[in-house]
């Protein structure tokens, strides 16, 4: 296929993907927020079901890129942190911290979030930050052959090898959610 018939990639983790020849598939979905009575008595859709449901995969591989500030990490750290856990799990914060070796982790504002990758919640891809940010992978999904993450907007998704998420961010993995 010459150039001129190359179909731009969606976003720029998937164009970081076919740059570095890595094998991918990209997934689309469509979660209706609550409306109505539902919206007017505040409630809550569980997102990462909910895209799971939508995509007919199992939950647990369905992961969520969480942007984590850092307190007390070291300079080479920096300030900010990806982890990407199962949408099933909650993150560990003292454990995340501990791997970077910072004093304090905690869950990064929806201001910071929006300043430091350019994504909004829900549209946060590990591939695709304004700038380096280190990534710790949740350790449970090296026993998958695949996992799905955020391709950088809300509804699209990437699944792909966990080995291959790391080789292109240059992230590792560790135990990253609370034991169930």
């Amino acid at each position: 296929m010459s150039d001129e018939t190359r179909i731009p990639a969606p976003t720029p983790g998937v164009a970081l993907l076919v740059q570095q020849h890595i094998p991918h598939r990209l997934v689309h979905y469509e979660i209706t927020p609550p409306t109505g009575v539902e919206q007017h008595r505040g409630v809550q859709v569980a997102y990462g079901a909910a895209a799971a449901a939508e995509l007919g995969i199992d939950p647990s591989t369905l992961f969520k890129t969480l942007l984590f500030a850092l307190e007390g990490a070291p300079p080479a750290v920096g300030a900010y942190a990806f982890a990407v856990i199962p949408s099933t799990s909650e993150a560990a914060e003292r454990t995340i911290a501990a791997e970077l070796e910072a004093k304090r982790a905690v869950l990064a504002s929806i201001d910071d979030v929006r300043r430091v990758t350019g994504s909004v919640p829900g549209g946060v891809s590990p591939l695709s930050p304004k700038r380096q940010i280190p990534l710790l992978l949740d350790q449970s999904a090296l026993s998958l052959d695949a996992i799905v993450v955020s391709a950088g907007r809300r509804g699209l998704s990437v699944a792909l090898a966990p080995h291959d998420l790391l080789r292109a961010t240059g992230g590792r993995s560790a135990p990253l959610t609370h034991p169930r």
